[in-house]
């Protein structure tokens, strides 16, 4: 193994996070920066030179290879966990960007009541209602303390928007239920679809309170407060799972890595997979990398930063037998415990009797009601807590991935009149989404796998996850709202989603798991501080959804992204003056 000169910092993976903290470092400090992104680099120009359904939506060009590391799954400690040996629930990417390059752009803030959930929660509904074997936690941070995080996170990626709750002040048109923002969205909404603007009328007519989903995909040109300019939309509808062909959506590789390239202070390498953080008496002296060729190099460094996805951050703290690793038989340690994923469910498919335009939209070109997320509708006598958020999105339907679906009428499933009823209805069919909150559950979580190993020899990690009545219940309920919506949609035919039986790892939910090195105000009850550094470890942060100590309803990014700046500026600020414990 071949030992590398020594950095002041090394981030592992070249994501939202990991290039934004090698950003805010070497624009704000003289530290010297390495970062290690074991996926291929990003050519500028390569989206629109290469777009293909087939290649990057179905074959899934972007996302990691489950030939080299996959996890395993298993619904319970009783049960046997099997690897997953394709892409299913989750699509993990590669390459610099990381699943930022490849996600939808739907950018929302969290509810405050989110980052106090437990406190909150047993404060109005007593010990008594809260769930069976639940382990909700709070943040150890507040919405108020994050807002103005929030705000930069925003104007970085250039959010799309309208506010619903201005300084405290209702704005028509915006989401009424949101937290105060101390200033509106840097751009206007995207434009409206076609199913997008009925499912807004027909929630207008129920009276609930439709809102433009808050996008990363702009409306208008844009230039954000680095300088960084991007143009509008053009409504293509390829942005989940492909890279922007024009940069119109806010990604890592057109917001943060122009930036980057231009700090000699900072190296990106790729190729770099990171096995091991190795440390010695209380700190980390740095982590050890393969290359593509597969030898082995050492990259000594002074801080440490994880900044990969979610199952990986923990995985490799795992592996490096960093923290206490979670005992779900006893409830100690904090190392792998509270795996959550958003619940994600099409709520209704319907048909209707004009063209729906499916072809054209954007990823976050949308309208949602949050009427039914968190805890802001009345509770009493449902057999559940928190909720979700139900919205229409026109990210633009795929030929091939999308064809096929026919409404209950059609009795046949193959032959000549199955094909004509599926060319009929291919551009009259749209879906009402749900995206639900998670709770975490002591029963939920992730470990290392005792018998299935990686391409390098090392074990895969091994989740423990499943749905609970809580969640079934929500799922249920949401699911009924959205019937009601569709059908004042003017739905000929309706197939409402069959529900959460138990958790399925060949159904796509979305990319949104979080946990296993949980945020808190302690170390007894949390993996990391609320500036994402290790309790046991202070020279080592953790950057990401993996701190996120339950999921709530809405996407992860904008509140990742927020998190990270927030621990940039105290390492700025202090930890660089003086390191120690934040």
């Amino acid at each position: 193994m071949k030992t590398l000169r020594h950095t002041d910092a090394v981030i592992v993976g070249g994501g939202w996070t990991g290039l934004l903290m090698a950003k805010e470092l070497t624009a704000r400090t003289p530290l010297s920066v390495v970062v290690l992104e074991r996926g291929a680099s990003r050519r500028k120009g390569e989206y629109s030179a290469s777009m293909d359904e087939l290649d990057y939506y179905i074959r899934l060009r972007m996302m990691q290879d489950p030939s080299q590391e996959t996890v395993t799954l298993r619904h319970s400690r009783d049960d046997r966990a099997l690897p997953l040996r394709q892409h299913g629930a989750f699509l993990p990417g590669t390459g610099t960007g990381g699943a930022g390059e490849h996600w939808s752009g739907i950018a929302y803030r969290y509810l405050p009541d989110v980052f106090e959930l437990l406190t909150r929660t047993r404060e109005k509904y007593g010990v008594k209602r809260m769930p069976e074997d639940h382990s909700i936690e709070d943040w150890g941070v507040t919405y108020n303390e994050l807002e103005p995080y929030y705000v930069r996170a925003e104007r970085l990626m250039g959010i799309s928007g309208r506010a619903g709750n201005l300084n405290g002040r209702a704005i028509a048109g915006g989401n009424p239920f949101e937290g105060p923002r101390s200033v509106d969205f840097p751009n206007p909404p995207t434009k409206i679809p076609y199913l997008a603007a009925m499912f807004r009328d027909a929630a207008s007519s129920l009276g609930y309170h439709p809102y433009a989903l808050p996008a990363a995909t702009i409306s208008q040109a844009y230039t954000n407060p680095d300088g960084i300019a991007r143009p509008a939309c053009t409504y293509c509808g390829y942005c989940e799972r492909f890279g922007c062909m024009i940069g119109a959506k806010a990604q890592p590789s057109n917001t943060l890595l122009p930036l980057i390239a231009r700090q000699k202070s900072v190296s990106l390498k790729n190729d770099c997979w990171v096995q091991k953080i190795v440390h010695k008496d209380g700190r980390a002296r740095g982590v050890v990398y393969r290359d593509s060729k597969g030898a082995e190099f050492f990259q000594p460094a002074d801080m440490v930063f994880l900044a990969s996805w979610t199952l990986n951050n923990t995985r490799l703290l795992l592996l490096s037998q960093i923290g206490e690793a979670y005992d779900p038989a006893t409830g100690r340690g904090s190392v792998g415990r509270n795996l959550t994923h958003q619940v994600a469910a099409p709520a209704v498919t319907g048909f209707f009797e004009k063209p729906l335009n499916r072809f054209m939209g954007a990823g976050s070109a949308g309208v949602a009601i949050a009427d039914f997320d968190g805890d802001v509708f009345d509770h009493t006598g449902l057999p559940f807590l928190r909720g979700g958020t139900l919205y229409s999105v026109c990210y633009g339907f795929k030929p091939m991935t999308n064809f096929g679906v026919t409404p209950p009428s059609v009795k046949a499933r193959w032959g000549p009149e199955w094909k004509r009823a599926a060319l009929d209805w291919y551009d009259r069919t749209g879906r009402i989404q749900l995206y639900g909150e998670h709770l975490a559950y002591r029963g939920n979580f992730m470990d290392l796998d005792p018998v299935y190993k990686d391409a390098f020899g090392q074990p895969l990690l091994r989740l423990t996850l499943d749905w609970r009545d809580n969640e079934r219940r929500m799922a249920e309920f949401l699911t009924a709202k959205a019937v009601e919506i569709a059908r004042a949609m003017g739905a000929r035919q309706t197939i409402p989603f069959a529900g959460l039986k138990h958790y399925d790892g060949t159904r796509y939910q979305g990319t949104h798991l979080q946990g296993g090195a949980i945020m808190g105000a302690s170390p007894e009850r949390s993996a990391v501080n609320t500036h994402m550094q290790s309790w046991r470890m202070p020279n080592l942060f953790v950057l990401g959804a993996s701190a996120f100590p339950q999921n709530p309803s809405g996407n992860p990014t904008l509140t990742a992204v927020a998190l990270t700046y927030r621990a940039a500026d105290a390492i700025v600020e202090r930890y660089v003056k003086r390191p120690q414990l934040l």
